[in-house]
């Protein structure tokens, strides 16, 4: 019995390892092949093209972001969203070319129906943890997607610098309370 994963996923797991030592940039069609030890045209028996195989990557990501839902402590509702927007932090800190690519919708297939199922579950369950903690007389989905932006922007200028090293910032911690504080209070 052969125990090796798939063709596809064995490329979508190369094109992982790729992503994360080389970046986006160097996640080529060709690229993959090299690096997974397959011909050239290999990948394309399985992506119809690069969009395809990126899409892919960043579908494994937001799987990887959902499942974090599974380690979040129980307790109150507040605690609970509070958790998972560090979560969402820690993540974008720590997969930071992962992160990248996720949300760069010039590079993926935003019709591609595992990106779009992946993405809308994480979505999904940031919308519900804040519909349970949100006191505020608005749509929670609408508060979910502001604060999702304000979090996605807080992480990716701590990843490009702008905010890191700032004397009133010394560590993420601070300006992703604030930002909570901002959300969430009544």
């Amino acid at each position: 019995m052969d125990l090796r994963p798939a063709p596809r996923q064995r490329l979508i797991a190369g094109a992982v390892a790729l992503l994360e030592a080389e970046g986006v940039e160097a996640v080529t069609l060709r690229g993959i092949a090299k690096h997974t030890g397959v011909s050239h045209g290999a990948p394309l028996r399985h992506f119809a093209g690069r969009a395809e195989l990126l899409s892919a990557v960043a579908a494994t990501g937001f799987a990887e972001l959902y499942a974090r839902r599974e380690a979040l402590p129980p307790g109150p509702p507040r605690d609970r969203l509070v958790a998972a927007c560090r979560g969402y932090v820690d993540f974008a800190l720590g997969n930071p070319a992962m992160f990248e690519l996720m949300f760069r919708h010039d590079l993926l297939d935003t019709a591609d129906a595992e990106l779009t199922r992946a993405s809308s579950a994480v979505f999904d369950f940031f919308a519900e943890l804040t519909a349970a903690a949100s006191t505020k007389d608005t749509d929670p989905r609408l508060i979910a997607a502001s604060l999702w932006a304000a979090l996605h922007g807080l992480a990716q200028l701590w990843l490009w610098g702008g905010l890191a090293g700032a004397s009133f910032a010394p560590s993420i911690d601070l300006p992703l309370a604030v930002t909570l504080d901002a959300y969430l209070s009544p």
